[in-house]
């Protein structure tokens, strides 16, 4: 074998994606708020882009040829000043700013954690004890219950302490108060969480006990069950705060929480000396609690959808609009065309520039009409298809594939992707994701398959009306399905049955 560096020619095939595919691919990909976003970056950068505007009524012409000079004065454009100045747009801007979507945004959002320390202010403790109380605040997630064990919050609270007091050990001041901090010292953040007071040299750490102590104060807040570590322990402190104690429910939980939550009836009627219908009431209570007791005060604001499509029944025939009335329509700029015809007197470099804003304007304005006929193609071909699900609901949804409409539209398959991904369309059935009208197919005895989500709509509709005492088992469910001519596997049925929520037969008895 000769070893070196060697030149050789040939010839090859390969397939490469200019940026401008990129683009175009990624435009089709945007939802419509953020298309609107770039096309205001777009004009801000092309000048040869500008708003199309409604036409102006025509004004009276000037009577005197005096009139007539000054007015073709004031029209007439000097390039030169143009080009110097870097293609600044007039009146571009604020036309386009004038059509923007502008979210409303709070000023303040306050969240648990302040919930919680409003009230802690008003306990009567002392810093020692807020200390504590704010590092088991600070590890309280959304839901409401503790994102830490004990002795991970009491190990992260130490450390902090003998950070900021190196002369702190436990075996330092045997006699003196744990509780014991000055209140004049200056205050110090503890973990993000909130403020504490620095401890004097040799105070003793926390120890578990003064953590029983300070959650046991964190868990008497507002609202009930919150600082808990589990679910059982949420749903006894909800019971403590309305002072059902001593009631049948609270012995369920605190002595008998796993059969409880597997809805054993019959062993918790003999355990607790009751019948299984007093036993099924008695869980039944727990419905009126709150499993996860934080959310109601959640930071999170509400997600606004604004529908990319719009389909109407108007007489007989649904109709396909596009929802991009805050989307402006481009056009060529005129008098930036006029400079592109005149460059006699331009250097190259100026005509190398304003040759590429051109193509890149064109091409612009050429990518957004092909977007809104690609979008038009797919939602007609889907309202064609599942036509009887917009007349009759969705169990008459017809199953539908991203390939099925690629080749029917005459285009690729991650093109039809790209424009149902993150769309919605408003429809008469409500605002949906295109994504819901995509779903697999199951096979039927008359030869025509079946959607999935179809499928999973009649088996919930089963559930609802199925007897209390009798509940449709999986088995049942299946040959219910049978019925109807839709081939389905009881581990199909046990998916969907999952998917939607609902309990297995067993537990959906009532006595």
């Amino acid at each position: 074998m000769k070893t070196g560096l060697h030149q050789q020619t040939g010839m090859r095939q390969e397939l490469r994606i200019n940026p401008r595919l990129y683009q175009a691919m990624d435009m089709l990909y945007m939802p419509m708020l953020d298309l609107q976003q770039h096309l205001q970056q777009e004009l801000l950068n092309n000048p040869f882009l500008e708003l199309e505007e409604p036409e102006e009524e025509a004004q009276p012409e000037k009577t005197t040829e005096q009139e007539q000079e000054e007015v073709k004065k004031d029209d007439e454009v000097d390039w030169e000043e143009i080009l110097t100045n870097g293609f600044e747009v007039g009146g571009q801007r604020e036309q386009f700013e004038s059509l923007q979507y502008v979210e409303p945004v709070s000023v303040e959002s306050r969240d648990l954690s302040d919930h919680l320390r409003d009230q802690l202010q008003m306990l009567e403790i002392t810093p020692r004890q807020n200390l504590l109380c704010e590092e088991i605040i600070g590890n309280i997630n959304e839901d409401g219950y503790l994102s830490a064990t004990p002795d991970q919050i009491l190990e992260s609270v130490n450390q902090w302490l003998m950070a900021n007091n190196p002369a702190a050990h436990a075996h330092d001041q045997e006699e003196a108060d744990p509780f014991d901090i000055d209140e004049d010292e200056s205050e110090t953040p503890i973990n993000g969480h909130g403020n504490g007071a620095a401890l004097p040299p040799g105070v003793l750490v926390f120890s578990m006990a003064e953590f029983d102590v300070a959650l046991a104060l964190v868990q008497q807040l507002d609202p009930a069950g919150v600082a808990s570590r589990d679910l059982r322990e949420c749903l006894l402190l909800q019971l403590k705060d309305v002072g059902e104690t001593t009631s049948l429910t609270y012995r369920f939980v605190d002595e008998a929480f796993a059969d409880l939550i597997a809805h054993r009836w019959n062993d918790l009627a003999r355990r607790f000396a009751v019948d299984a219908r007093t036993a099924q009431t008695a869980a039944d209570a727990l419905k009126r609690l709150d499993p996860k007791p934080g959310l109601k005060y959640s930071a999170k604001s509400d997600a606004y959808v604004t529908p990319d499509l719009i389909v109407d029944k108007i007489e007989d025939r649904y109709h396909v609009f596009l929802n991009d009335t805050g989307v402006p329509r481009l056009r060529l700029s005129r008098a930036y065309q006029e400079i592109a015809r005149d460059r006699a007197k331009m250097t190259a470099e100026n005509k190398d520039f304003i040759a590429s804003r051109m193509n890149s304007a064109t091409w612009m304005i050429q990518a957004i009409e092909q977007r809104r006929q690609t979008m038009l193609k797919v939602m007609n071909f889907i309202v064609d298809r599942q036509r009887d699900f917009f007349e009759k609901g969705i169990e008459f949804l017809r199953p539908l594939t991203l390939r099925e409409v690629a080749e029917v539209i005459s285009m690729h398959e991650s093109t039809v992707s790209r424009v149902t991904n993150e769309k919605y369309v408003q429809t008469p059935r409500g605002v949906l994701p295109l994504k819901f009208f995509f779903s697999s197919a199951l096979s039927t005895a008359s030869g025509e398959d079946a959607s999935a989500r179809s499928i999973r709509a009649k088996l919930e509709k089963m559930v609802a009306e199925e007897k209390p005492a009798k509940p449709l088992t999986d088995q049942q469910i299946v040959h219910l399905f049978e019925e109807q001519g839709i081939q389905i596997a009881r581990r199909t049925v046990a998916k969907y049955r999952d998917q939607l929520g609902i309990l297995p037969a067993r537990m959906r008895k009532r006595v």
